[in-house]
Order: structure tokens, then C-alpha cells, then sequence
């Protein structure tokens, strides 16, 4: 195969679901700047998406914008995703690394995102009749990404078909434990300041009497 330069490596691995990712791990190609500038426009794609959304189609009641989210649905979740694979395919035999994983699965959200941006122009051009346009590049950018990430969990590991779908559905179950795990752990750092506040605030209050 001839040599493609890192940008030529994206499109080829989105445009060849098959043996895209097969050909970038023989290649040892990809880039991990570009996988964590993917998944910068993946956090921009949600904002957008989420505020910037026509109004016949979405109706936003919230006055104010809380970021948190946005964040927690693009560099939280694909990060749980990435270590979360790593953990359970070294138990599983896997080949890849964490930094294969990383790459593989931010150039397989590429249609993903590609779509979110698409729909949001469209959601200021077409009328609430033509939305069906719409769920329909939706669909295509999800199932590409589902089949593209599929093929890239595959390759980087060189799992056969079973063991792959049996590694993401493990990935997945290790994520809601990885992110449960999280949730209680920011509880825990929130209530630790609640108490050091009411600490503070008693003995400034005493002090001041």
C-alpha cells in the first residue's frame, strides 16, 4: 500500500471500514494530536447540538449554560471508553495499546460528528416537514460510527468477530462501573468541602463573638 500522509490516514480509515483500520496498524500510522483534536470538535459538536439547534426543532427552557455536561458527553465518556477498553482487552489477550485504542476510536466518531455539525446548519434551513432529511444523516453518522468502531476495536486488538463483540460489550459494562465509581468519588470530594466550609465558617463566627 502506498504511503499517506497522517490527514490521508483519517480518510482513509473513515472511507474503508473494512480494512482501514487493518491497513493503519500494519502502517503503525495515525496520529494522536489529530485523535485529541477529534475529540475537541466532538465536545464543540455537543454544544452545538445542544444550544445552537433551530428552534422548530429543539426548544431550550434553560436560561443558563452549564458546560458540564458537554464536557462529561465528550472528553469524559471518551475517555472512560478508551481506558475502559484497554483494562478489559489486556485481560482479554488484546494487542492494542492505550494510545492505538485512543486513535482507533476518535477517527471512528468522525461521521458522528461530522453529522452533528451538518444537522445543526440544516436544523436552520429546513422546515419541521423536511426533518425527516435530518434523522436520516443522523442515522448514517451513527451507524457509520458503530461500524467503524467495531472495525477499529477488531484491528487493534486482532480479535475475531465473537471476541469483539464481546470485548465492547465488556468496555461498556466497565465504563458504567469506571463512571459510577466517579460519581461517588465527587460526592465524596463535595461533601469533604461542605464540611471543611462549616468548619471554617463556625470558627470564624466564634472568633469574631
Amino acid at each position: 500500500m502506498m504511503e499517506l500522509t497522517q490527514k490521508q490516514w483519517v480518510r482513509h480509515a473513515v472511507t474503508h471500514p473494512v480494512e482501514g483500520f487493518e491497513d493503519m496498524r500494519w502502517k503503525k500510522a495515525g496520529s494522536l494530536k489529530i485523535a485529541m483534536l477529534i475529540v475537541v470538535l466532538l465536545f464543540f459538536g455537543q454544544i452545538a447540538h445542544g444550544r445552537l439547534y433551530g428552534f422548530q426543532f429543539v426548544v431550550t427552557y434553560d436560561k443558563t449554560f452549564n458546560i458540564v455536561p458537554y464536557i462529561v458527553e465528550s472528553f469524559v465518556y471518551f475517555g472512560a471508553w478508551a481506558v475502559s477498553n484497554w483494562a478489559v482487552c489486556t485481560l482479554l489477550d488484546g494487542e492494542g495499546t492505550l494510545r492505538n485504542i485512543t486513535i482507533y476510536s476518535a477517527y471512528a466518531l468522525i461521521p458522528y460528528i461530522v453529522q452533528l455539525y451538518i444537522n445543526v446548519i440544516l436544523s436552520h434551513l429546513l422546515i419541521w416537514d423536511e426533518y425527516v432529511f435530518m434523522q436520516i444523516i443522523e442515522l448514517i453518522g451513527v451507524g457509520w460510527t458503530v461500524i467503524l468502531m467495531f472495525s477499529a476495536i477488531r484491528s487493534v486488538h486482532q480479535y475475531s468477530f465473537k471476541k469483539t463483540l464481546a470485548a465492547i460489550g465488556l468496555t461498556l459494562a466497565a465504563m458504567l462501573i469506571m463512571l459510577f465509581l466517579l460519581v461517588l468519588f465527587m460526592s465524596l470530594i463535595q461533601q469533604i468541602f461542605i464540611f471543611i466550609s462549616t468548619i471554617y465558617t463556625e470558627l470564624s463566627y466564634r472568633a469574631k463573638v
